[in-house]
């Protein structure tokens, strides 16, 4: 495959497509374009700057605990619109980014590590939980992002631990609560060793009461909103999980537990897998999955060097068209080559449309990565009427065969082109290219 085809996959499958000029920059060394994103001295996106930390959006709610009329007034007034702030910056943050290939990342690992803004009471810090535990660790230790995840306060609530309860702590014995486990399974099942990770009911059990105290300090504390271990709350004695007795006693024993997880070799597996898939192919080959796999066990979980890894399977540049594009992946590319409006409704117009909003997954499994979620007729229709519409409001300005060249380089196909040629007008040309399917897959 050529320089120029390698280009295009530089920029689509590890990013979110070309913006214009961009895959001749590109094709003079796609694999070193895509390396030099991976810096640990990347700076954040400047369109998320100023937006608040999750501790303090947690403080302002606190205060209006117990009183739902207050909390409601909070809810439509303050958090209705950080939200639709936070998804309006993020996609505009991806569609302009110099580093796609980080951005796609930060995605991903997101997504694996899903909080969700349907369950209402962590509507108000999904975005800051993307700042503040993926963003950081995006090229760094796999066991720091799980630390961070599992004690951001979005994930805290979103999954209950903050509800749990050890029985037999003084809490328990005072309050009758018990166990919530849906932090401990979600953790073992989604996030560390996947669902054939090899534990069982009882681990899931004993890994929730070793994460009883993990938990957000309330404003008796100094510092409202961040995380805290309460250990009024943490079940007393030793934990058998996997095998391996925990008794250390207090917090320790849910970092001693997350270090196990996050070096059992079925986290490894199942991580690799979650990447071939989303990198690769939807069903991708056995090699890829290996070679992730030993890059996570040989690295120690280095996320820098396991998406070097990604930039070096040959399986990744052999088909272009190998993946759909998520309507997120589609809007993002859509904004890249055309330019990204500038008020939040026509930004955002093409995620409601297609049914992805940011921070919206329908479950802790996050959104699917496979085909044959995004492809059905109804939602292909969807997507034939979004190009149409962003054609109608756009195409004046642009020429569509220059766009063509743009966005798909030497990977178009002869029929695309033509089409696009032979358009009566330039908005039925830009609306064929927007629905082609070279543009619709990466």
């Amino acid at each position: 495959m050529s320089r120029d085809a390698h280009a295009f996959i530089a920029a689509s499958r590890f990013g979110y497509g070309a913006r214009p000029g961009e895959l001749a920059r590109i094709a003079r060394d796609p694999r070193g374009w895509l390396v030099d994103q991976l810096r640990p001295d990347v700076a954040p996106p400047r369109q998320l700057a100023s937006l608040p930390s999750g501790h303090s959006i947690i403080e302002e709610e606190l205060h209006f605990r117990g009183d739902p009329e207050a909390r409601k007034r909070f809810n439509r007034e303050r958090v209705a619109p950080l939200f639709r702030d936070e998804v309006a910056r993020r996609t505009r943050a991806a569609a302009e980014s110099d580093a796609p290939f980080r951005e796609r990342l930060v995605r991903f690992w997101s997504n694996h590590f899903t909080v969700s803004a349907l369950a209402n009471r962590s509507r108000p810090v999904v975005g800051a939980f993307e700042r503040e535990a993926i963003r950081p660790h995006v090229v760094g230790r796999f066991r720091d992002m799980l630390g961070a995840v599992v004690k951001h306060p979005a994930m805290l609530i979103y999954l209950d631990n903050v509800a749990s309860v050890g029985p037999n702590s003084p809490r328990g014995f005072r309050a009758g609560r018990g166990l919530n486990e849906n932090l401990a399974r979600e953790i073992m099942e989604l996030h560390t060793l996947g669902v054939d990770g090899g534990y069982s009911q009882a681990d899931v059990t004993e890994f929730a009461r070793i994460l009883t105290g993990w938990s957000i300090a309330d404003l008796k504390f100094a510092t409202p909103g961040v995380f805290a271990y309460r250990y009024d709350l943490h079940e007393p004695g030793p934990k058998r999980l996997l095998g391996r007795t925990y008794d250390q006693g207090g917090e320790d024993e849910g970092e001693a537990a997350l270090d196990m997880l996050a070096r059992h070799p079925a986290t490894a597996r199942h991580v690799a897998r979650k990447l071939a898939v989303h990198f690769v192919a939807d069903d991708p080959p056995a090699a890829a999955i290996e070679r992730l796999r030993r890059s996570f066990i040989d690295s120690d979980g280095d996320l820098g060097a396991i998406a070097r890894t990604l930039v070096d399977l040959p399986e990744i540049w052999r088909e272009p068209f190998a993946k759909v594009k998520s309507p997120d992946e589609l809007t993002v590319s859509t904004w890249r080559l055309i330019g990204s409006p500038e008020q939040p409704g026509p930004l955002l117009a093409p995620l409601r449309l297609l049914g992805q909003i940011p921070f919206t997954a329908p479950s802790p499994a996050g959104w699917p990565d496979t085909a044959a979620e995004w492809v059905a007729p109804e939602t292909m229709i969807h997507r034939i009427q979004l190009g149409d519409l962003i054609a109608r409001r756009t195409a004046r300005r642009f020429d569509p065969r220059t766009l063509a060249e743009d966005a798909l380089g030497p990977v178009a196909s002869e029929t695309t082109l033509r089409a696009i040629r032979q358009a009566p007008s330039a908005r039925e040309a830009l609306a064929l290219l927007l629905a082609s399917p070279e543009f619709q897959r990466r």
